[in-house]
């Protein structure tokens, strides 16, 4: 019968202010994940940050659910200041149980088709220099070391740039 069978559908949509709690603690379940000597407290309250992204007109923050349950995040705007053709992803995370099963291909995809559709020509963003699996996913889908944005020395992140019109 149909209705004993499980489906693995996933769905990818705009994250509803009720979620910042979930969004929250799956970023700091993935952010776990790339410091080794557990997640630094420099006071920032993570709930809030994600209310004010979900709040934000200008901004956009999408998830990816299955089964219900959200198991990936993107976070993405044009800061204040930049071009309008540039967009920057602010947060990209998947739930470290669901790694390697397609939901961060699949949500970057979705998130570049946005881009497009909003005529965004460059996106950037900043990584942590220990998140040596992110830097290898973002290289895998064409980003690049930002050339306007080089590290500085003791900095803690690198800055990456994508075509997203593919030029």
């Amino acid at each position: 019968m149909i209705s004993d069978r499980e489906t693995a559908i996933r769905v990818i949509r705009t994250v509803l202010p009720v979620e910042a709690e979930t969004v929250a603690a799956l970023h700091a379940r993935a952010r776990a994940t790339y410091y080794p000597d557990g997640i630094p407290d420099d006071g920032t309250d993570w709930l809030a940050v994600w209310q004010g992204a979900i709040a934000r007109p200008d901004g956009h923050v999408r998830c990816v659910v299955e089964k219900g349950r959200i198991i990936g995040l993107a976070s993405f705007r044009t800061p204040e200041g930049a071009p309008a053709d540039l967009v920057k992803l602010f947060q990209f995370h998947v739930d470290p149980d669901h790694w390697g099963r397609g939901v961060g291909a699949a949500l970057h995809a979705a998130c570049v088709e946005e881009w497009r559709a909003d005529g965004k020509r460059t996106a950037v963003l900043d990584v942590h220099v220990d998140n040596r699996r992110a830097q290898t996913f973002y290289a895998g889908r064409g980003w690049r070391p930002d050339p306007e944005n080089p590290p500085a020395e003791g900095d803690h992140h690198l800055f990456l740039r994508f075509s997203v019109t593919g030029e």
